[in-house]
């Protein structure tokens, strides 16, 4: 295996698991991630070190409206617990599946799930001012009082509703590096920060403490890569490309990037922070802390975005 085969983190989308119009349930979802992973076993298969992470949005959507609808009959679960929850459903999910796929090949490699621990700055501007919307959508003046009972910030998302807000830090170190990086020397093909991971904080002590929000899966996908000393990062998404001007008649898909201009174009707005501005900026933190190259494509073009013949590549 050359050098430039070494060791990827390949982050998934959440249309890698639950797509658009589908009702995610769990036949749909083996499905769909059967579909998504059959390029990630060929890769592994040919010989590459690979490591997984995916989202988890819908999932968390649906546990959440669980919780709420339970939450007279049963304890309360607060969402670190409902993160830790389903990296274990998805990772098992996820495993399985791959597995298979790879013993289809005649590959027989061991893949588990790390669950993951995310450490975040305890004075993350997100905490006093969370934005980043979950759950379900409620009427106003239900929102407001739910807001008041049980101490949510609640904002309206769009013209569709109100709905509950948490933060989303930034995540600075993943706690389990060292442990991922030990099963990767071993030959484990490893599923790590699910939902970009629980986010946590020290505390007096030393203790970690979890906290009440959910991090980005791209960040945090980039922040894994950076720990466990991966040299590329795979960004699979819904779209096959980077775009200026996406969705516009004058939208221009980009074959490369360099990092100043995925700075530059970032400043200027072509990339939304509510939906390609997470990866541009997950691309130019991974490059700017040592990283080589990432990867950002349609997901079910993944062998041919590592092959140059689709997707964006980000470099130096």
């Amino acid at each position: 295996m050359s050098k430039d085969d070494g060791l990827l983190v390949v982050a998934l989308g959440g249309n890698a698991i639950t797509r658009k119009h589908d009702t995610g349930a769990i036949p749909e979802q083996f499905v769909n991630t059967r579909q998504s992973l059959e390029p990630i076993a060929d890769m592994i298969a040919k010989g590459r070190q690979v490591v997984l992470t995916h989202g988890n949005g819908p999932q968390v959507g649906n546990y959440l409206i669980r919780v709420e609808r339970a939450r007279d009959e049963v304890p309360y679960l607060p969402l670190p617990i409902i993160v830790a929850d389903l990296q274990g459903g998805m990772g098992y999910m996820i495993g399985q599946i791959l597995q298979g796929l790879l013993a289809s090949k005649g590959t027989y490699r061991p893949v588990t799930t790390v669950l993951t621990q995310v450490l975040i700055d305890t004075d993350d501007p997100s905490l006093a001012d969370p934005t980043k919307f979950v759950g379900p959508f409620y009427e106003k003046e239900e929102a407001q009082e739910l807001a008041n009972r049980r101490g949510w910030v609640v904002k309206k998302d769009s013209n569709r509703g109100w709905r509950r807000v948490v933060a989303s830090p930034h995540p600075l170190e993943i706690v389990e590096a060292d442990i991922i990086r030990s099963l990767i020397e071993n030959g484990t093909v490893v599923v790590a920060a699910g939902g970009g991971g629980i986010p946590v904080r020290r505390i007096e002590g030393g203790f970690l403490q979890g906290v009440d929000g959910v991090i980005d899966k791209d960040r945090a996908s980039a922040v894994l890569a950076l720990d466990i000393g991966a040299p590329e990062l795979l960004i699979l998404t819904s779209v096959s490309h980077v775009s200026l001007a996406f969705g516009t008649e004058d939208q221009r898909d980009l074959d490369h990037l360099t990092l100043e201009e995925a700075r530059r174009y970032l400043a200027e707005g072509h990339f939304p922070p509510g939906n390609m501005g997470p990866k541009i900026e997950s691309a130019i933190q991974f490059l700017e802390r040592g990283g080589r190259r990432v990867f950002i494509g349609a997901v079910d073009q993944a062998g041919d975005i590592l092959a140059g013949q689709s997707g964006t590549v980000l470099t130096k």
